[in-house]
């Protein structure tokens, strides 16, 4: 899948993994399940120490491929499975997962960060999670992780953005950055991480997912299930079809 991300392993056991499909970063089904293997497996490896997930492009991440599910809407399958795979890898992956972001971070972009250890946010940077308006439901387990539930509600229903300075001030990211110095700033923390013992680390990282309140995979999965209830819906059909013919949904 070196079409939708690239993978690089740099010589101080930070691995870089760089989403990279033009023009949103919208990863399709094979996508998403390319993606959890390979983040899974780079936690696998006895000499990567950190993970840092980027994009290149006009955003961090669009979610899914909505054009190939309104022309085959049987995918939505997989695609869930992609999902489900991939922020699993982040969240439970046996070393921590940094994730710095731009501009747009949509569906399976929120996924992504609210599996991962910390998130760092170019000043460009804006949330959301618009699946009420794209026929589909799920991510609200990984929202609700970075943001208290009201305000998970709030976006989740109104399918509004909040900006970067916004989501830290609520303690939902680590940080803000100027855009052009968001993947160094990903890039120091992890080599901060990098540097201490591998072992220390990987034992930090089981304990403190160990800890957390819930279960984070069965929360998605519980919501996944709703998205395939949404599917049988006209209403599903409609949203999706709207947004791919660039019009206003009719109900």
């Amino acid at each position: 899948m070196s079409q939708q991300f690239s993978c690089h392993l740099h010589d101080n056991g930070i691995a870089e993994i760089v989403l990279d499909r033009p023009p949103v970063n919208a990863l399709n089904a094979a996508g998403w399940n390319a993606l959890a293997v390979a983040i899974q497996a780079h936690g696998e490896q006895p000499d990567v120490r950190v993970i840092v997930v980027r994009a290149e492009g006009r955003g961090f991440c669009a979610g899914v491929d909505i054009k190939e599910l309104a022309s085959n809407d049987k995918l939505i399958i997989d695609v869930n499975a992609g999902n489900y795979a991939t922020f699993k890898a982040v969240h439970l992956n046996k070393v921590p997962v940094i994730v710095a972001v731009h501009g747009f971070v949509l569906g399976g972009g929120i996924g992504i960060c609210g599996a991962a250890d910390i998130v760092i946010a170019a000043d460009d940077a804006s949330f959301g999670l618009p699946e009420v308006d794209r026929g589909a439901m799920g991510g609200a387990a990984h929202l609700q992780r970075m943001f208290g539930v009201q305000k998970t509600r709030y976006l989740f229903f109104t399918g509004e953005m909040i900006g970067a300075a916004e989501a830290a001030r609520l303690g939902a990211i680590e940080r803000v950055v100027p855009r052009e110095q968001l993947r160094d700033t990903a890039m120091q923390i992890a080599a901060k991480i990098a540097a201490k013992s591998p072992v220390m680390i990987r034992i930090a990282k089981e304990a403190l997912t160990g800890i957390e309140d819930g279960n984070l995979e069965d929360k998605y999965r519980w919501e996944q299930g709703f998205t395939l209830q949404a599917y049988m819906s006209p209403d599903s059909g409609e949203n999706r079809n709207a947004f791919v013919q660039k019009r206003d949904a009719k109900f």
